[in-house]
């Protein structure tokens, strides 16, 4: 990755800025961005020179032509991009207003497409690149409190399933990754039914796999070639082959945990 030059959104922290450090020691150049302008030059510091902060809103699907560009003229290519920002839910489909399943799909799943449309022509163009999307193993299975992130992250999978199969012979490589639980702010930056900000993690969370150990996963499995990979231990790391082998028994086991009310104690299986 020597002297690849690499854009990553979701960059401030968790496994956006543990990426941003794992690229950056394998010699990678950096195009970080997020809201948290802050947080962004912290993370640049620590990735040392080399390195550009390009904030934006993922939302802002207007700006992101002139925001492409920009990324695209700092050093005139991008080798590789990572879809990583998105937000969580923490609530049953029951008891959720709409509008958190707008807000939620605008960021998780619209907004990388988005920002993948704007870059997909230039690095065909080029010869290809590396497309790494951040999904979940909530984007492989329905698990409960998560039907809208469920709902966004099965189709950030599809989409990037997509690209791949159709550009992969022009030199394009696409890994999805689905991450269980991660010690990271996304259950604690979760929206409830409502709408308003969890504020508290999960203990799944807290005790899941470090950001760091995360990013070097799946560095590996791009530095392989790797098209998907599962980042997850235990019975997390179950869930997504339970899922294509035997999906009634994978069905069975997400209602049980709902009905035994394991599900209302809000950290059911991590899974973002």
């Amino acid at each position: 990755m020597k002297d690849q030059i690499w854009w990553v959104t979701g960059a401030s922290s968790g496994i956006g800025a543990a990426l941003a450090r794992g690229l950056a020691g394998r010699g990678a150049r950096l195009i970080l961005s997020g809201r948290n302008v802050a947080a962004l030059e912290q993370v640049a510091g620590q990735c040392g020179a080399g390195t550009m902060i390009l904030p934006f809103e993922a939302t802002d699907y207007a700006a992101l032509p002139a925001l492409a560009q920009k990324a695209w003229d700092w050093c005139g290519r991008i080798d590789g991009l990572v879809n990583n920002a998105g937000i969580s839910q923490r609530s049953l489909a029951i008891d959720t207003d709409f509008s958190v399943y707008q807000q939620i799909v605008a960021v998780d799943l619209l907004a990388p497409i988005a920002l993948t449309q704007q870059l997909l022509p230039r690095m065909v163009e080029a010869g290809g690149g590396q497309i790494v999307a951040i999904s979940s193993v909530a984007g492989i299975a329905g698990v409960p409190l998560r039907s809208a992130y469920c709902a966004a992250k099965h189709g950030l999978i599809g989409y990037h399933d997509s690209v791949r199969a159709e550009n992969e012979h022009l030199g394009l490589k696409v890994l999805v990754v689905a991450p269980g639980s991660v010690q990271t702010n996304v259950s604690r930056n979760a929206l409830n039914a409502d709408g308003s900000v969890r504020g508290t993690s999960d203990k799944a969370i807290d005790n899941g796999l470090s950001p760091d150990l995360a990013a070097t996963q799946i560095l590996d499995a791009v530095e392989a070639g790797t098209r998907e990979l599962v980042v997850a231990e235990g019975a997390e790391a179950a869930i997504p082959p339970l899922r294509r082998s035997d999906p009634d028994a994978l069905f069975d086991r997400m209602s049980a945990m709902v009905q035994a009310g394991y599900a209302a104690q809000m950290g059911a299986t991590g899974t973002a």
